[in-house]
């Protein structure tokens, strides 16, 4: 028997909450796409101050940095969405459907209390840098909170994204892992 290697993306079975999820997890998608062209073009500009004009660069590697943690954070849910994080679904596959389903449930769950965690204490990070007026130590000095906001923002779209593929479990509009009982 013959199964895919990737699952489909996502379906919403019609359901409006998932619908609007997945919207706003492509427009993450295309907002992280343009954070990387962005730290390309940053990128360019820094080789191009140093190696032609021969001056030194001041914001370019930071700003790098920061462009691609947010391209990352706030491309989770669109990864999410589109099954692209790496999984090994060998037990998904070999499971039948019911132990199949308690499995996705159970990995759903622990990654929703993991990533709630993570965009909690994010979030006081941002919050801390906010109320504090945390800048950065280098000669551009950055306020921090900008930079961090796309950590708690991006675990809270993941975390999004993880609860509407747990409803689309729940009401069987997506099967478990994404796999197709055969």
């Amino acid at each position: 028997m013959s199964v895919p290697l990737t699952a489909a993306p996502a379906r919403s079975g019609g359901n409006a909450f998932i619908r609007a999820v997945h919207a706003i997890s492509t427009l993450c998608g295309w907002i992280a796409a343009g954070f990387t062209v962005a730290a390309l073009l940053v990128t360019c500009h820094m080789i191009f101050v140093r190696a032609v004009l021969k001056q030194s660069t001041i914001w370019q590697t930071e700003a790098v940095i920061y462009l691609m943690i947010a391209a990352t954070t706030i491309g989770l849910p669109y990864v999410q969405r589109l099954r692209g994080h790496v999984n090994v679904d060998l037990l998904p596959h070999a499971l039948p459907i019911g132990a199949r389903r308690v499995l996705a449930l159970v990995t759903l769950a622990a990654t929703i209390a993991v990533t709630a965690v993570i965009a909690w204490y994010s979030y006081d990070v941002w919050h801390q840098a906010f109320q504090r007026n945390w800048k950065s130590s280098t000669v551009w000095a950055p306020p921090l909170w900008i930079p961090y906001l796309a950590l708690p923002l991006g675990f809270v779209l993941f975390l999004l994204q993880l609860l509407a593929d747990l409803i689309g479990l729940i009401t069987g509009a997506e099967p478990p892992f994404g796999i197709k009982d055969t």
